[in-house]
């Protein structure tokens, strides 16, 4: 993963800075660790998992979308019972997430309020996953 953060051209929609600002956070929480998925040309797929989780493989996926290298953009998966999206900001994406259904937050260019936003339902599903 380091190699791709380092490989990785930040472009003006500084979807970089997000990525590595969503990494961060995910670094912040406890209990958690970290897969890395790398498919060049189609995503790079970071996955959280807390440690007390035993039914999912995961309680988020960020993935970056590598159909264009030169323009890349986030995906921000959830399941759709460890978070609410109170802005309703997120698409509903039946069995979209290892077959259950799940929110999607798609990220085309850095924009601080999303961000934090995402960052929310980060914790609330790391808090979810715990129990």
């Amino acid at each position: 993963m380091e190699n791709f953060i380092t490989d990785w051209k930040e472009t003006d929609t500084r979807t970089k800075q997000a990525f590595t600002e969503l990494l961060d956070h995910l670094n912040s929480l406890e209990n958690i660790t970290l897969e890395f998925n790398a498919r060049p040309g189609v995503s790079y797929s970071l996955r959280p998992k807390h440690a007390n989780q035993k039914e999912k493989s995961l309680f988020a996926m960020v993935d970056v979308i590598d159909d264009d290298p030169t323009e890349r953009w986030l995906s921000v998966c959830f399941y759709g019972e460890m978070i609410t999206d109170p802005d309703e900001s997120g698409d509903l994406i039946p069995e979209g997430l290892m077959g259950e259904d799940g929110y999607c937050f798609d990220l085309y260019e850095y924009d601080a309020q999303e961000i934090s936003y995402l960052k929310e339902r980060l914790t609330q599903a790391h808090t979810n996953a715990a129990s």
